[in-house]
C-alpha cells in the first residue's frame, strides 16, 4: 500500500502523528469568518452530492477540535424530507466498533466515552451513508483520524459497509497519509473545492 521507498514501522507512526498534529492545529487556527465561508461551500457541495446518492439514513459526527460543523445543515437536510433519518456515532466501549443512535434537532444529549455528545434516547440504526471528518486526507481517499481506530473497526463490522464521505477543509489535503493495511479509503471526499470520488488510481475527479 505504501510505495517501496516510503518509511516504515516507527517512522511511519511518527510521520502520521506529526501530520495529524499539524493538520488539527491549522484547522483550529482558522478565523471564524473564514471557517463560516468555507463551511457554507462544503454544505453546498454536500447538498448536491446527497441529492444524487439519496441516502435515507445519514450518519454524521458532532464537531470536535475545529472540525466542519454540520449540525445545523443536517437539521435542514432532515426537515426537507420527513422520510430521512440522521444518526450520530457512539463509543460504547474502548477498542470496539461504534454504534449509531438516531438524532433529531432538539434531542436530549449525553456524552460518550470520549465526552462527545450522543442522543440520550435515540434508537440504534444502521446508516447507509456516513459523513466522516478528516484530520488529513490524500488523493487516494485515505484519512487520518485521531489514532483510535474506531471508524476502521466500525466499518469492518458493518455488512454491507456504508458509503463513506470524508468531509474536511482543503487545508487537510496532503500528498500521503501513509495508509496502513487496515485503513479503508473514503468513497468520496468533500471540501470547499468540491465533491470528489476517490479513484481506483488514487486520483480525485471533480464533480459538478
Amino acid at each position: 500500500m505504501n510505495p517501496p521507498d516510503s518509511p516504515a514501522g516507527s517512522d511511519i507512526a511518527a510521520l502520521r502523528k506529526t501530520l495529524r498534529k499539524q493538520a488539527i492545529a491549522a484547522r483550529e487556527a482558522l478565523p471564524a469568518d473564514t471557517r463560516a465561508a468555507l463551511s457554507a461551500r462544503i454544505e453546498a457541495h454536500l447538498e448536491i452530492l446527497l441529492k444524487t446518492l439519496a441516502p435515507r439514513t445519514l450518519a454524521f459526527c458532532w464537531p470536535w477540535r475545529g472540525e466542519v460543523d454540520l449540525v445545523a445543515w443536517v437539521g435542514r437536510w432532515l426537515a426537507a424530507d420527513p422520510g430521512r433519518r440522521a444518526a450520530l456515532p457512539e463509543v460504547t466501549e474502548p477498542a470496539k466498533p461504534m454504534g449509531f443512535r438516531r438524532w433529531q434537532p432538539g434531542d436530549a444529549m449525553a456524552v460518550d466515552h470520549h465526552g462527545i455528545p450522543v442522543p440520550v434516547d435515540g434508537a440504534r440504526v444502521v446508516p447507509d451513508v456516513i459523513l466522516i471528518p478528516l484530520n488529513a486526507f490524500d488523493a487516494a481517499g485515505y484519512r487520518l483520524g485521531y489514532g483510535g481506530g474506531y471508524f476502521d473497526r466500525t466499518l469492518a463490522a458493518l455488512a454491507p459497509p456504508p458509503l463513506c464521505i470524508g468531509v474536511a477543509f482543503e487545508l487537510a489535503r496532503t500528498d500521503s497519509t501513509h495508509p496502513q493495511p487496515h485503513d479503508r479509503p473514503m468513497d468520496w471526499i468533500v471540501t470547499e473545492a468540491g465533491a470528489y470520488p476517490a479513484g481506483a488510481r488514487g486520483e480525485l475527479r471533480g464533480c459538478e
